[in-house]
């Protein structure tokens, strides 16, 4: 059977008379009959009773009409669905992101994509810079929120994009400045007591960009990082602080998450930027990439516009 015998049968069915569903089809009615004929031959069972003066759906026939109808509905619709997709406002985005954007731009871009593309099915997936860049390399996932590893040492076959810039701050156990361990200042936390203290910070190996800046910190300064335990959360480190074990330096966006027995203190002098982009494949032209790409960079406006 085919599309047009389909509608052959739902016209005859519509006005139980042969001559006005050829009418209504554009056509004569001696294809019609051969046409119904040829679908009731295929499927093996009537579709009609046929008198002399009348024509009635066959009881299969009438069962059968709603899936038909249903059927020609669905086919009707695939040229707008066929839009919809072509113009990015269905279908599925694979995002993943750096624990370190669960607190600054990830909700703030998600939910402004999910306003602009609704029926867009987002999935999120936490993931380091490191594991995101050979996903996208390997062409698994279509976009990750990322810490940038260089241009040098970007995959070639991604496309790199960046989002915002911001201070590092220093997380502190409550205990250790309630036991004078450490003395915040208005100016914010002196770089001598930041060198002395035992550090928390994510493992070179799977955040090397991220390592680098902290630890880049104490070099400049003349001094050595501490690293008393390493992590690859940023929900773990902080909990770490909170246990007294060491400092983290941290995003400032961070504060966003409150944790009893850490305090969240400015550096006074120069404090590390860290920043956060957006890396995908080069390759990758679908549109549901492009639109969440143009929501991205309004949001990179944005930030860039409250930026002090």
């Amino acid at each position: 059977m085919d599309i047009r015998q389909l509608r052959h049968f739902v016209a005859v069915a519509e006005t139980l008379h042969f001559g006005r569903a050829a009418e209504k089809l554009g056509m004569t009615q001696p294809p019609l009959s051969q046409s119904i004929r040829a679908l009731e031959e295929e499927l093996g069972a009537a579709l009609f009773v046929r008198t002399r003066r009348s024509v009635a759906l066959s009881p299969f026939g009438a069962e059968w009409l709603p899936h038909v109808q249903a059927a020609l509905k669905g086919v009707a619709g695939l040229k707008d669905s066929a839009g919809r997709i072509l113009r990015g406002q269905t279908g599925r985005l694979d995002l993943s992101f750096v624990s370190t954007a669960d607190y600054s731009v990830l909700p703030l871009l998600v939910s402004r994509f999910r306003a602009a593309r609704p029926e867009v099915e987002l999935s999120l997936t936490e993931a380091t810079s490191d594991r995101q860049f050979a996903r996208l390399a390997a062409g698994e996932g279509q976009v990750g929120i990322v810490i940038p590893p260089g241009t040098d040492r970007l995959p070639p076959s991604l496309t790199y994009r960046r989002l915002g810039r911001e201070p590092l701050v220093a997380a502190v156990p409550e205990s250790w400045i309630a036991g004078g361990r450490i003395a915040p200042a208005p100016g914010g936390l002196a770089a001598a007591q930041v060198i002395d203290a035992p550090l928390i910070v994510f493992p070179r190996t799977a955040a090397p960009a991220f390592h680098d800046l902290v630890t880049g910190y104490f070099t400049a300064r003349g001094g050595a990082a501490q690293v008393v335990q390493t992590a690859i959360q940023m929900q773990t480190i902080v909990s770490l602080v909170s246990a007294g074990i060491g400092i983290a330096l941290v995003p400032a966006s961070l504060r966003n998450l409150a944790r009893v027995g850490v305090r969240y203190l400015d550096l006074a002098d120069s404090p590390p930027m860290l920043e956060t982009g957006l890396a995908w494949s080069r390759d990758d032209t679908s549109p549901i990439l492009q639109a969440f790409l143009q929501v991205a960079e309004e949001v990179r406006e944005e930030i860039a516009a409250e930026a002090p």
